[in-house]
């Protein structure tokens, strides 16, 4: 189901988006092009597609990675290895706006769809290359996924308890380096209406999370020693994490002084306590954290979730409750504000949230999430070929 946009008009109605994409961060950048109009040609192997197709079949038959990604967009199989192919791909570039890649280190380069190339032919394209180290450095050459990026950017090493580092629970270095390559096009777009000229985008996972990772390295590098890695608790805040319940589990922060003497008052029922030397600033609360934590959890011992969050939304406290994936999937904010939209899959279909950013008068797309090679035989068309000249191209198994 896709809601009318007054005025029928997008911000990315008429930019066409060719791609050369698996996985996640540049399915996950096109996907945002898609919902805001832009038409996003995906170029798949034929016969295997995207391989996060096979990722998992949770979702009527589909990987939950794939419809997650690629809804609103349209699959075309070409075998790049085939000069038909190639030559396809060039038609497509010939009229496309932007392209954007992620394939293995080199391999764009290796069959001409390099910037310096397609610029001398296209000046007007905008290329976006993904990758996971760039194309300089002694890391240019080395194959990069989410788990990796993490590791190597530092972040497993904060992530998880005490004694054992955890990576996080999504793929944050894709997503990131998929929204900054998301943000990148549209600067591309907008430098291209003053220039009239296209410009190479190159966004690579490590360098997306090294400056994700930016407070920690000061902290760590000018501070003389990293946070600490203290599970689900804030590393530099107290208190700020999970405290158990009678019944479950409460996730709150205090900000400041001030916040910490309404949670002593409101919360705790003893305001002396936030004049005790071990917790009179933020530096000495972190620095005595377990015995904060047995005082709180000794008063929470008594209280439900429902009765804590009471108190601590009394004394203006932020906090939440530790969802499950169901407790997110129906949260009642998502349904008071009306996210959620339902999406064709080849499976059946689903719901789709809306994008987080909000434009006023445009409705996002949220189109149909593509079988494979779905669109193959509409987009030969419209390049010209005859239903023959697409059966041989078929058989030959080019797309």
């Amino acid at each position: 189901m896709t809601a009318s946009t007054p005025n029928g008009i997008r911000p990315l109605d008429g930019i066409r988006v060719v791609s050369l994409e698996h996985a996640v961060a540049a399915p996950f950048a096109t996907r945002q092009l898609a919902d805001l109009g832009a038409r996003v040609i995906k170029i798949e192997r034929p016969g295997v597609g995207d391989f996060a197709r096979g990722y998992d079949q949770s979702v009527h038959g589909q990987a939950s990675y794939f419809v997650w990604l690629n809804r609103g967009k349209e699959s075309l199989t070409l075998d790049l290895k085939d000069d038909e192919a190639q030559s396809i791909l060039h038609r497509l570039l010939a009229d496309a706006d932007v392209l954007v890649q992620n394939l293995a280190p080199g391999a764009a380069a290796r069959m001409g769809l390099d910037f310096d190339t397609l610029h001398g032919k296209y000046e007007k394209l905008i290329v976006c290359d993904i990758s996971g180290y760039g194309d300089s450095g002694p890391y240019r050459d080395k194959k990069a996924y989410d788990l990796l990026i993490q590791a190597a950017a530092g972040l497993v090493g904060l992530t998880g308890g005490p004694d054992e580092p955890s990576r996080a629970g999504v793929s944050i270095a894709d997503i990131s380096a998929g929204m900054y390559a998301y943000s990148g096009i549209l600067s591309a777009l907008l430098q291209r209406g003053r220039t009239g000229k296209g410009l190479r985008v190159q966004v690579t996972m490590f360098e997306a999370m090294a400056e994700w990772m930016n407070q920690v390295l000061y902290f760590g590098h000018y501070g003389g020693k990293p946070p600490a890695r203290v599970g689900a608790s804030h590393p530099t805040i107290a208190p700020y994490g999970i405290h158990r319940t009678a019944n479950g589990s409460v996730i709150f922060s205090v900000q400041n002084e001030r916040e910490f003497a309404n949670f002593c008052e409101v919360v705790l029922g003893n305001r002396e306590l936030a004049q005790d030397e071990r917790f009179s600033s933020n530096t000495a609360r972190v620095r005595n954290r377990p015995e904060l934590t047995s005082i709180i959890e000794d008063r929470f011992a008594s209280l439900t979730v429902a009765q804590a969050e009471a108190l601590l939304d009394q004394a203006q406290i932020a906090n939440a409750p530790m969802n499950d994936i169901e407790g997110v999937w129906n949260h009642p904010q998502l349904q008071a504000r009306q996210r959620w939209r339902e999406v064709a899959t080849p499976g059946g279909p689903i719901g789709a949230l809306l994008p987080p950013a909000n434009l006023s008068g445009v409705e996002p797309v949220m189109g149909d999430v593509p079988a494979l090679g779905a669109h193959s035989r509409s987009i030969l068309a419209e390049l010209g070929y005859g239903d023959g000249d697409i059966d041989a191209l078929v058989s030959k198994k080019t797309v």
